[in-house]
């Protein structure tokens, strides 16, 4: 992935993630459509977790801690580093597990680097469609080496969304067929994917003009975040606040749409927290 930054000045952290990204991607291609049924296990009632998540994990973690041995890894599937170091690398190996394991082409490989926690870069690869998205925190957003920014919509009625339901909806009320319902009725169209980080990046090259949803984690939204803003977006979570890496909650849009999207939105309980959890919360 270096030729996608060749003349630019980057960091060697963001060459190392573009590098990592993609030989993840052709690890996840070299499983996709051969997976064989005992190499996909499940999590939960919904939650499919394959050879492949773990395999692409492992191959990133151990890049990681080769390459950065003092920084911490938060990442899907097994590695879950301290979150009171200064920096963290957050990871998710395959995000979109579901349609991956059903031979659905929608997935994508997620890295990001937090520094005193704030994300500093991002990364999200699309091996599949050859596409990858990028940012440095105050250096724009980029898709295959070309800047990109979000859309000028500025009419909720004419704005596609993309949303996305939890693992979980049938054992929580918060299931966000209410805000989906609300909101497939104004908008021009609602899509659902299947994966956050890449609903996140179609909201920052313009294919989309608003994103939420409800009980994301922190490898969802980390890079793919910090690649809306970058393009020129607002990433909020539903109350309009800053705390939607670890608050299982997020909405995106180009900015011009925000507030009419974050109307339309239910409040999620603040007692939901990842790693840090108020009194009486718990992880979903």
């Amino acid at each position: 992935m270096a030729e996608l930054v060749e003349g630019s000045k980057v960091k060697r952290e963001l060459r190392f993630a573009l590098d990592i990204a993609e030989e993840a991607g052709h690890l996840l291609l070299r499983h996709f459509g051969n997976l064989k049924p005992s190499e996909i296990s499940y999590k939960g009632r919904r939650n499919v977790v394959t050879v492949a998540d773990k395999e692409a994990e492992d191959l990133i973690v151990a890049a990681i801690r080769k390459e950065f041995p003092a920084d911490a890894v938060l990442a899907e599937e097994a590695t879950r580093d301290a979150l009171t170091s200064q920096r963290i690398w957050v990871v998710d190996p395959l995000d979109g597990t579901v349609n991956f394991a059903h031979g659905v082409p929608i997935f994508c490989v997620s890295v990001a680097l937090m520094s005193d926690g704030q994300v500093e870069l991002g990364v999200v690869h699309a091996p599949v469609f050859g596409e990858t998205w990028w940012a440095l925190r105050g250096n724009g957003a980029f898709l295959n080496g070309k800047r990109c920014s979000v859309t000028s919509t500025a009419d909720i009625t004419k704005a596609l969304l993309a949303t996305g339901f939890a693992y979980i909806r049938e054992e929580t009320e918060h299931n966000n067929l209410p805000n989906f319902n609300r909101l497939n009725m104004v908008a021009e169209g609602v899509r659902r994917m299947g994966s956050a980080a890449l609903d996140l990046c179609y909201v920052a090259c313009g294919r989309y003009d608003g994103f939420w949803e409800l009980f994301l984690w922190p490898w969802d939204v980390a890079a793919g975040s910090l690649i809306v803003t970058e393009a020129g977006g607002v990433v909020t979570d539903l109350e309009g606040g800053n705390d939607y890496i670890f608050s299982f909650n997020i909405a995106a849009s180009n900015g011009r749409i925000h507030k009419a999207l974050l109307s339309r939105l239910e409040p999620f309980p603040k007692r939901f927290r990842f790693g840090k959890l108020e009194p009486g919360g718990e992880a979903p």
